[in-house]
């Protein structure tokens, strides 16, 4: 598989990426918007066709089933995947928080759709809680890409498995239905070589995935029954969160080193607020935008640095829910600036000059 050039729909770009990316195995089940994702790969896997590495992909019974089955996978060493929208996110947090606790490799992609409840099929961003702020039960984090092009699905989930694999833990992508649907022009990476199967076992020593040479069997679990064992497991996690927010803030700022105001968007919504930073730099206003690429660990230091600077009146963050990401961005602010919120819902993406006119009104 030669590096290309193509014309994709976000998912299945989606699913291509993670083919080329080393992935060996995807567990999932069908939920719009992002069926496209096991369609594709199901389509793929051939067993007349030596295009991709060998892997195994499998519709299961239930959002539940796919998490749990990712869980054991990925315990036994595999390079593994599941994807899923809204409602099915939801499902699966019991399993995610499993995974965490167990410092389990795997990638997550969270197509999203309109909620609460099953809502509507079209593209949301309301699951950034459930994404950032550990959706399930107990004190653990995802790294989680915030792609706002088919180009970037591809890119983060690249580095999706290269993380996962060098903290142990699960990564997410947090795309959405607009973002899955769309068609855009993508470079394709070159694949990665495909490895045998002693040499992913050398590669991942702490797998269950045969005793072998070793001396003692690998026990992978996210059960700790005494209380200070529970505690040490507690710490070390944090530890590593620790070190995760050091190492891998990603983010984006755009025409904001002069700008007096400061729009904060991640995802699909960050293109529009683009589009309204240009039209108000046409008109003389002093206009930028900070786009958070990682929304855990979150990009605190840049917002930082411009809530500080005395040229900055104000913040306004812009999402396509009823405010989320708005609170982390208000606690790092700390009151220093006003923070405003626009946001629009039900599928509904704000256009660039309803959120010029928000801000004008603000000025």
């Amino acid at each position: 598989m030669e590096k290309k050039i193509a014309f994709m729909k976000g998912n299945e770009a989606l699913a291509e990426a993670a083919l080329r990316a080393g992935m060996t195995g995807y567990f999932g089940y069908p939920i719009t918007p992002q069926t496209e994702v096991i369609e594709y790969l199901c389509k793929a896997k051939n067993p007349n066709d030596d295009k991709y590495p060998k892997f195994t992909v499998l519709q299961a019974e239930s959002e539940v089933s796919s998490i749990n089955m990712v869980y054991g996978a990925a315990a036994a060493g595999g390079r593994i995947m599941t994807t899923t929208s809204s409602p099915g996110f939801s499902l699966m947090q019991e399993g995610i928080s499993y995974i965490a606790c167990a410092d389990i490799p795997c990638v997550i992609a969270d197509v999203q759709r309109g909620g609460p409840g099953l809502g509507t099929i079209q593209p949301s961003q309301g699951d950034y809680f459930q994404a950032v702020k550990g959706g399930g039960h107990g004190d653990y984090k995802l790294i989680t890409f915030a792609p706002n092009s088919v180009q970037e699905v591809v890119d983060y989930t690249f580095n999706a498995f290269d993380l996962a694999t060098k903290w142990m833990c699960p990564v997410l992508i947090l795309s959405d239905g607009a973002i899955g649907q769309m068609m855009e022009k993508v470079v394709l990476p070159e694949p990665i070589p495909a490895r045998t199967a002693d040499e992913m076992r050398d590669e991942k020593p702490w797998a269950t995935n045969g005793k072998g040479n070793r001396k003692q069997r690998n026990i992978i679990t996210s059960l700790n029954i005494q209380s200070d064992a529970m505690e040490r497991r507690n710490n070390e996690l944090q530890e590593k969160y620790r070190k995760i927010e050091a190492e891998e803030v990603r983010y984006e700022t755009y025409k904001a080193d002069d700008a007096e105001i400061i729009i904060t968007a991640y995802g699909l919504s960050s293109r529009v607020c683009k589009k309204a930073v240009d039209i108000a730099r046409e008109e003389g206003l002093k206009i930028g935008l900070v786009r958070p690429i990682t929304v855990w660990p979150f990009p605190t230091k840049i917002i930082d640095e411009f809530a500080a600077k005395p040229n900055v009146k104000f913040f306004i963050d812009v999402e396509m829910n009823v405010g989320q990401m708005v609170e982390d961005v208000k606690l790092v602010v700390n009151g220093r600036k006003p923070v405003y919120f626009y946001g629009r819902t039900g599928g509904i993406l704000a256009t660039a000059e309803e959120i010029l006119e928000q801000i004008k009104a603000k000025m």
